[in-house]
């Protein structure tokens, strides 16, 4: 009898501990759900905060290109009171050639080193993951080594070079160094993407009396559409904004690119047309754009399934 009434009061201790413990755990639930939201809040404005600091220049830049010249340097505001669309205008046909002309030559050379990069690359990398020759491993690691090489110690060999050849002032020397797949960086890009396909395909196909090269072009390389992706969206990117690879083999007014074309705004007058410049700019800006907003699926997917390999 007194083993059963302490064995009830120890239940009865329990509970009467156990019950604070309850309702702490319940207060806790109630301010944890009150305060998400506003956790929520305040991460979302931290991070809208965060984008439009890092837009700013963007978007002071094409607000600029609306303002007289006089106003540019003066208001650094974002706001835009009067519109002064014939910066454009004025931007646009400001050279011998309009402006369009410099795009047409840069579209030209991304186009040409687009290709170069993806056929070049895709197969250099198609080697490097797939075939088995003497030396892989040396040549894959003298490869990787070329990524931390700048470009000012090999350009002036490439200068002399391209010059004896009678390639100055033409887009030669800047299209065919990707046709001979000197972008280590895709390279290495798609040997990791290759690295993750399976081998299995291979041998399916190999059995059925497929060679090397219906396996690259009927089986891996439709499974390296991402990669693909990136490397266009990279180089894209990249050349469409070089500026001392061009200004180095470029001297003619009529093969000047757009960056060039934009530099010769600053250099054929002691006052400089600022909301032309601008104007110009903007221009120059919207293909990056509108690449980077078509192919972000293709540039995510890429960068994440190489990076898990």
């Amino acid at each position: 009898m007194t083993d059963l009434l302490n064995r009830r009061d120890e239940t009865a201790t329990s509970a009467i501990l156990a019950a604070p413990t309850r309702a702490t755990r319940a207060q806790a639930g109630r301010s944890s759900r009150v305060f998400s939201p506003l956790r929520s809040v305040f991460k979302h404005v931290v991070l809208i905060a965060g984008a439009l600091l890092m837009l700013y220049p963007v978007l002071w830049m094409v607000v600029s290109s609306l303002r007289p010249n006089d106003e540019i340097f003066t208001d650094p505001s974002i706001i835009l009171r009067d519109f002064h669309v014939e910066n454009y205008v004025n931007g646009w046909n400001a050279f011998a050639q309009p402006f369009g002309h410099y795009l047409i030559n840069s579209a030209l050379v991304v186009i040409g080193c687009i290709l170069g990069n993806l056929v070049a690359c895709s197969m250099a990398a198609y080697a490097f993951a797939r075939l088995e020759f003497r030396g892989k491993k040396w040549w894959f690691a003298v490869m990787l080594v070329t990524i931390m090489l700048p470009i000012h110690v090999i350009i002036v060999p490439q200068y002399i070079m391209f010059a004896q050849l009678g390639w100055v002032n033409t887009y030669l020397p800047l299209i065919l160094p990707k046709v001979l797949a000197t972008d280590a960086f895709f390279i290495f890009l798609m040997v990791q993407f290759i690295r993750g396909i399976p081998r299995e395909l291979d041998e399916a196909a190999r059995i059925d009396g497929a060679g090397h090269g219906r396996i690259f072009t009927q089986i891996v390389l439709p499974l390296m559409v991402p990669a693909l992706g990136t490397t266009t969206i990279f180089t894209f990117i990249w050349v469409w904004n070089d500026f001392f690879s061009q200004l180095i083999y470029l001297t003619k007014p009529e093969k000047y690119t757009t960056p060039l074309a934009l530099r010769a705004f600053v250099d054929q007058q002691a006052a400089t047309d600022w909301g032309a410049v601008f104007a110009m700019s903007v221009v120059s800006l919207l293909p990056v754009f509108i690449v980077f907003l078509l192919g972000q699926r293709f540039l995510i997917q890429g960068i994440a399934t190489t990076g898990g390999k």
